[in-house]
């Protein structure tokens, strides 16, 4: 039985990382490093369990599932809910939102500050320009991403990174310890983690970035169903590892740099000051050099991963190539739009979707309990959907819900949720349903007297 050599699964787990890791995963933990200063720990306790567990258990989930992608994984639920959440997934994961997002925070973190002037929308639009035609040049070669990601920009982007980050750690701004958290790191720093884990996406993307995984292992010469299963476990883990690693690294420059400057406005404004007080102006470089390289890779995995699944989701429809530039077209459009909107618009979208994503992986791992039975699939995913309609609705921009007369709905379910203030009120009836769909399945299958 073939096997992946050691050598081809860092290959494989390289670029499964490469697709991962994006500037928003460098942002977010510097950020929240700023803010959660003394409570750093179970800050980031809790943002590895969202921004690096459930990934690991996407990914695992797609594996042991010995599903083709998560069309067919979804399914299970039934067949138009497969279709409505994949195809919700992959266009918030791709040219909705995280592909847009990559275009713009290159511009806005690295780009926008080695230039004059605070910018203009025709430098932007150059910039997406430029950007995403290097994204469609690679990702027309599908063949090739295990050697574009995986040997070729992830070791470039984690070469530009350790010289930023060995630099800070080797004479750091301050100690941890001595800085007071702000804002709700103060009083709820493991909770605000775990939410900020979901700015990452990630999860999401394990469930949508298997496929490519399972296709690169197949490439490589594994066939054999459980052998490609386990091969993609371990893929995951290793890369699943790297992200916790460094993770922890930023988040901790992050906190000690509160030593010498203020909370900044988001972590590209700290990830710039830092550069900028260890290197001087070669510091912009090279956190341009670090952000642009990190967004690329993740723009070519989500186009590529994107366009594979719309060719399946559509077999009648366009071929890759055409879906491959479509998407690149589209998150051009949006990418222009400016990163705060992009912002604004993709975290309701998240507080719906990463509740059922996350509710799909534990149902798969868990499958053997009640033998993947749809009666329960359908009454966990059902009662946990009509709750996160409601997280939704709370986390839109408040002129929007205004505008909608949306807040007396909200108010009535922050009184009657559990956990729905803290971002959570789709947990108990998650629990509920998935009780009261053991229950029926129990019932149905009692012989009759």
């Amino acid at each position: 039985m073939r096997k992946l050599t050691v050598r081809q699964l860092v290959a494989v787990a390289s670029m499964l990382f490469g697709m991962f890791f994006g500037a928003g995963n460098l942002i977010f933990p510097a950020s929240m490093g700023q803010m959660a200063g003394q409570n750093l720990w179970p800050a980031i306790g809790g943002f590895l369990v969202t921004g690096v567990g459930l990934p690991l258990l996407g990914v695992v989930a797609l594996g042991v599932s010995r599903e083709e992608g998560l069309l067919e994984l979804s399914s299970r639920v039934g067949r138009g809910y497969g279709l409505f959440f994949t195809t919700l997934l992959y266009l918030t994961i791709g040219p909705f939102f995280a592909i847009p997002r990559c275009a713009t925070v290159s511009y806005t973190v690295g780009v926008q500050r080695l230039l004059p002037g605070e910018g203009h929308p025709a430098v932007l639009a150059g910039f997406s320009l430029a950007f995403f035609a290097a994204v469609l040049f690679f990702s027309l070669r599908p063949g090739e991403i295990l050697t574009w990601i995986g040997k070729v920009l992830n070791p470039l982007f984690l070469g530009f990174l350790a010289v930023l980050v060995v630099r800070a750690l080797a004479a750091p701004l301050g100690r941890a310890a001595d800085i007071a958290p702000t804002g709700a790191y103060g009083q709820a720093a493991f909770a605000t983690g775990l939410l900020e884990g979901y700015n990452t996406m990630d999860a999401l993307a394990g469930l949508a970035f298997g496929i490519i995984v399972v296709h690169a292992i197949r490439r490589l010469g594994v066939q054999e169903p459980g052998e490609v299963a386990r091969s993609t476990v371990r893929a995951g883990l290793f890369s699943s590892l790297l992200m916790a690693l460094i993770y922890l690294l930023v988040t901790v420059v992050g906190a000690q740099s509160r030593e010498l400057f203020p909370a900044s406005a988001n972590g590209g404004e700290a990830l710039a000051l830092i550069a900028e007080h260890y290197f001087g102006g070669a510091g912009a470089l090279i956190l341009a050099c670090t952000v642009t390289v990190a967004c690329l890779k993740t723009a070519v995995g989500l186009i590529t991963s994107c366009g594979e699944t719309f060719v399946k989701l559509f077999p009648g429809g366009p071929g890759y190539p055409v879906w491959a530039s479509g998407f690149c077209v589209l998150s051009f459009l949006i990418a222009n739009l400016g990163l705060d909107a992009i912002l604004a618009y993709s975290k309701p979208v998240l507080m719906f979707l990463y509740p059922l994503a996350i509710v799909l992986i534990l149902l798969t791992l868990a499958g053997r309990l009640f033998g993947s039975d749809r009666t329960v699939l359908r009454w966990t995913v059902g009662l946990t959907a009509a709750a996160a309609a409601f997280d939704f609705l709370r986390a839109l921009p408040e002129g929007a819900r205004a505008l909608l007369h949306l807040d007396p709905a909200v108010a009535l379910a922050e009184a009657r949720l559990p956990l729905f203030a803290q971002g959570f009120g789709w947990v108990c009836p998650a629990a509920l349903g998935f009780a009261v769909g053991l229950a029926v399945r129990s019932l149905r299958r009692r012989p009759a007297p």
